[in-house]
């Protein structure tokens, strides 16, 4: 029997996007020869995924939850072809049943979540049934957790986009529709980040640029361009960064104000927003 590296195992799962198991089987029985293995995936039902590689698949389901400590939240994103799919009983219940495993497994990574056993078979193994059954591409778009003291959930209507947030203090059941209002914030203002501190240096990088370029082209003096910019960057944080962006439900005051009001300790640890679009 040909020694099977996890490497290979790895690679031929990329290439097609059968389970592990199944393409170390595969691999086995073509004693490593990866294109022998391939048609062996293929004689076996298993060819759609490979075939398919190259559609787009655009439409699926973004869906949130936690756990019942309310401590642990979890996000994933199940992509398909098309929208028909997408409503699809069954692969609404599959979402749902990996949201499930991913909030009692707490795996780290979407590899992870992808590898864990849900009914003695792959997360995996399971999304390639479906693809067999369905004849579209599909895949483990996104995955994304957090854990705080206090984590809210929102899935937007019709489970294209959804969000995360967690708080810093867990122990008032009152915040949780606090919570909740601020995980709606974060699903129709799209912050890039919590504050300008967590904001990436090539995003800052690049605004700053705009702003000289649109001052350059107002007229404005060489020597004044960085000030101006910088002055424009701050505008840019106010708008897209979480804590300094206006509250939704009152424009009179920041998210970060809203949440001082409620308790003066009180803030957000961390957020996600995962959409289709």
């Amino acid at each position: 029997m040909a020694n099977i590296a996890a490497a290979d195992v790895n690679k031929l799962r990329l290439q097609t996007g059968v389970g592990m198991m199944d393409c170390k089987n595969a691999l086995v029985e073509a004693n490593g020869d990866f294109e022998v293995a391939t048609d062996i995936l293929r004689k076996k039902g298993q060819k759609v995924a490979s075939k398919r590689a190259d559609r787009d698949a655009g439409e699926g389901v973004v869906i949130a939850k936690t756990d019942n400590s309310g401590t642990f939240g979890a996000l994933i994103m199940l992509n398909c072809e098309t929208d028909f799919v997408a409503k699809n009983a069954e692969f609404v219940d599959l979402s749902a049943k990996i949201l499930d495993l991913a909030l009692s497994s707490k795996p780290k990574t979407k590899e992870d979540l992808a590898n864990l056993k849900l009914d003695a078979r792959t997360v995996q193994e399971h999304i390639t049934d479906m693809i067999g059954k369905t004849g579209e591409k599909m895949g483990l778009g996104e995955y994304q957790f957090i854990d705080a003291p206090l984590v809210v959930s929102y899935i937007h209507q019709g489970s294209k986009l959804s969000t995360l947030v967690g708080l810093n203090i867990g122990d008032n059941k009152d915040l949780y529709q606090i919570g909740r209002e601020v995980a709606m914030q974060i699903a129709a203002m799209n912050p890039v980040a919590l504050n300008k501190d967590d904001v990436d240096a090539k995003i800052i990088e690049k605004e700053i640029e705009i702003g000289k370029d649109q001052a350059r082209q107002e007229g404005k003096p060489e020597e004044m361009l960085e000030k101006i910019a910088l002055g424009k960057l701050n505008k840019f944080f106010k708008e897209n960064t979480l804590l300094n962006q206006d509250f939704i439900r009152d424009p009179k005051v920041t998210v970060q104000q809203y949440l001082t009001s409620i308790s003066k300790d009180l803030t957000v640890t961390s957020f996600k927003r995962v959409s289709l679009s």
